[in-house]
């Protein structure tokens, strides 16, 4: 798998130095592009987007300070080397005031300059990395059967370390909240290209003229707003793993280009005027069905074939109930730092729900439970009132017996169960809840206190 070249820019007025430069980056295994003059350089700015750039500081008409401000301003992720002669250290530490990365003092040991320009590539890699990082899917990554029992999932992860290296594109469908986004994180944790990025885009997140920025960059001042040139997700991605969400959401003309870059891998940025190359396998994923969509005339069909080259079906959590306890078990781990459980009843009318929202909604109960409840076990009383009761007989309560019961207890917990009805009918109304429990407020609020009700 062959990866993205850095592109350097050296912009340098002296002919000899211009090509040892050039010569000696290009041994590096660097993309390099030159220029003999600011004025060539600002021009080549225009045109591409670079990693880095290495200019001299004094040139006839557009100095290297002219270059600096102009990087700054159309490229700000692009990082500036300043090289200047002997007698003017001063005006390069003024040119890193103004956000040159470092200065190389002319004439210059080729081992310096090396490593100069490895440690400002390899910063720049870096906060690169750490955006994406804070971008990533949030998706816990697990294997095995710590959180899927059922065999339709077990199927499924069992395949997923073969697929995973492969490069063929993949086609994840699939209900709103199944775990879509868990499946795409292992692929690409599994497969080649677990060193590089993985990148995600909802492409439902977007409108039209936005969505193709983010996926292909832009350069200044290709539409209203666009106030330096940018790198779009496709770049971003180069040798790893691009993620769309929501494919079927993609405008027509999007999938057009889309398609484009599946076919030979090449884009040109909004604006730009030159191909970009670049190395990426693409997963996608959707909540529809493409071929309802192909047929409305919403969908390519092309474009269908290109991306289902390795078809996975994620079935809805109603289909695989097992899963339930696992997922409520890790969902309690991630929201409580405590030993906190769930009684057995309250699992069963978890199970019994459909959960329409899948694993996302159950995620999210969970959580809003933990919230509302200080108790080290979670019972029946303590779930949002919609999830309806079990079955009569099956209602968590003792049975009277010689042995005897804790009435107390009992009453505690009924008692608990209706104020939480009251308050979720009530919308969370104090005074309105009480009013249906007919109590007064101060004897509503004493209750809620005594039962840690938030």
């Amino acid at each position: 798998m062959e990866q993205r070249k850095s592109k350097i820019l050296v912009i340098e007025d002296e002919k000899n130095m211009r090509e040892i430069l050039k010569m000696l980056l290009e041994g590096e295994g660097y993309g390099v592009s030159t220029a003999m003059h600011g004025n060539e350089g600002l021009d080549c700015l225009d045109r591409d987007i670079f990693d880095l750039i290495i200019t001299d500081i004094k040139m006839p008409g557009v100095d290297g300070f002219q270059i600096l401000k102009k990087a700054r301003e159309i490229s700000p992720d692009t990082f500036v080397i300043m090289i200047t002669a002997f007698g003017t250290t001063e005006s390069a530490i003024e040119a890193m005031k103004f956000g040159a990365y470092d200065y190389i003092h002319k004439p210059f040991k080729i081992d310096e300059i090396r490593l100069v320009v490895k440690n400002a590539l390899e910063k720049r890699k870096l906060i690169g990395e750490v955006s994406i990082l804070r971008d990533k899917i949030r998706t816990t990554y697990e294997l095995g059967n710590i959180f899927y029992k059922s065999s339709k999932m077990q199927e499924i992860l069992r395949v997923l370390p073969k697929i995973a290296q492969s490069n063929s594109n993949i086609l994840i469908t699939g209900e709103s909240g199944t775990g879509k986004e868990f499946v795409a994180t292992a692929l690409h944790n599994l497969s080649l290209r677990k060193e590089r990025n993985l990148v995600a885009i909802n492409c439902a997140s977007f409108p039209e003229g936005l969505l193709e920025s983010e996926l292909f960059g832009h350069m200044k001042g290709s539409f209203t707003g666009a106030i330096c040139n940018k790198q779009g997700l496709f770049e971003i991605a180069d040798g790893g793993t691009l993620f769309l969400d929501e494919i079927g959401e993609m405008p027509a003309n999007l999938q057009a280009k889309l398609l484009r870059v599946l076919e030979n891998g090449t884009f040109r940025r909004v604006g730009g005027t030159g191909d970009v190359r670049v190395d990426v396998r693409i997963v996608a994923a959707t909540n529809k069905n493409l071929a309802e969509e192909i047929e409305a005339h919403r969908f390519r069909e092309d474009l269908y074939y290109r991306l289902n080259v390795i078809p996975l079906h994620i079935p809805p959590l109603r289909e695989r109930k097992e899963d339930i306890p696992l997922l409520v078990e890790h969902f309690i781990r991630k929201f409580s730092n405590s030993t906190k459980k769930i009684s057995p009843a309250a699992l069963k009318l978890l199970i019994q729900n459909p959960w329409k929202g899948n694993i996302r909604e159950l995620e999210n109960l969970i959580e809003r439970v933990l919230l509302m409840t200080d108790k080290e076990e979670i019972t029946p009383s303590d779930l949002p009132v919609e999830l309806g009761s079990l079955p009569s007989g099956d209602q968590g309560l003792p049975v009277m017996s010689k042995s005897g019961i804790d009435l107390d207890v009992i009453v505690e917990t009924i008692e608990k169960k209706y104020l939480l009805e009251a308050l979720n009918l009530a919308e969370g109304v104090k005074t309105d809840a009480a009013k249906l429990l007919n109590l007064s407020f101060r004897s509503f609020r004493h209750r809620l206190q005594k039962y840690g009700i938030k």
